[in-house]
Order: structure tokens, then C-alpha cells, then sequence
């Protein structure tokens, strides 16, 4: 159950920074968030994404009935987002280890920490 809350406060603070600095969060990627459009995008899939998955995680530690589906698919989406991470490495190859790599294995521990906080 620990684990879970650990990885929750991880997405609580991804999903806090994405609403708070939507263009900071990004700037490590290349990525200028200028216009009302993209702050907004940024603060939707970065800020409430990270802060309701936050959320579930909460829930479902304390919830034994939604536990280890609402953790596993929390993993699964963690691997997903490494997976696209090694796609990029093939299309695009970024040599550089932060921000792609770093992010790759947060994406990985973390999904790995929920998998066997469950099995």
C-alpha cells in the first residue's frame, strides 16, 4: 500500500506543476507552451490527468475492491508512455539521457513498483 501512495504523490505533483507552470513543465522537452491553446492542453493531460490518476491511486489503496484493477492499469499506462519513449528512440533517437531516458525510467520503476505492489 505504501508503494501505491509513493507513486500517487508522484502523479499528485506532475498533475499540481501541469496546472501551476504548464510551460515549465514542458520547456525540458523542446516544448514552448506560448498560446491559451497549448497552456490549456498542457494543464488537461499533464495537470487534471496527473492529479485524477493521483486521485484513483488514493482510492485504491485504501479500497481493497478497486485495488489491483485500478493499480494495474495505472502500470499499464506507465509502460505504455516507456513504450513510446523506445519508439522515439528508434524514430528520432535522442541521445541525451534527461529528459527522455530519466522520464523512461521513472515510467518504468514506477509501473514496476505498482505491478508488484499487487502480485
Amino acid at each position: 500500500m505504501i508503494a501505491i501512495v509513493v507513486v500517487a504523490v508522484f502523479f499528485a505533483g506532475m498533475g499540481l506543476f501541469g496546472l501551476a507552470a504548464p510551460a515549465a513543465l514542458v520547456q525540458p522537452f523542446g516544448i514552448q507552451a506560448t498560446g491559451p491553446h497549448a497552456r490549456t492542453e498542457v494543464r488537461a493531460v499533464y495537470g487534471g490527468f496527473g492529479l485524477a490518476i493521483a486521485a484513483l491511486l488514493v482510492v485504491a489503496a485504501i479500497d481493497e475492491g478497486i485495488r489491483r484493477g485500478a493499480v494495474i492499469a495505472v502500470a499499464v499506462a506507465l509502460a505504455g508512455m516507456a513504450a513510446g519513449r523506445l519508439v522515439g528512440r528508434v524514430v528520432d533517437r535522442p541521445a541525451a539521457f534527461y529528459p527522455i531516458w530519466f522520464y523512461f525510467w521513472v515510467e518504468v520503476v514506477l509501473a514496476a513498483v505498482l505491478w508488484f505492489a499487487v502480485n
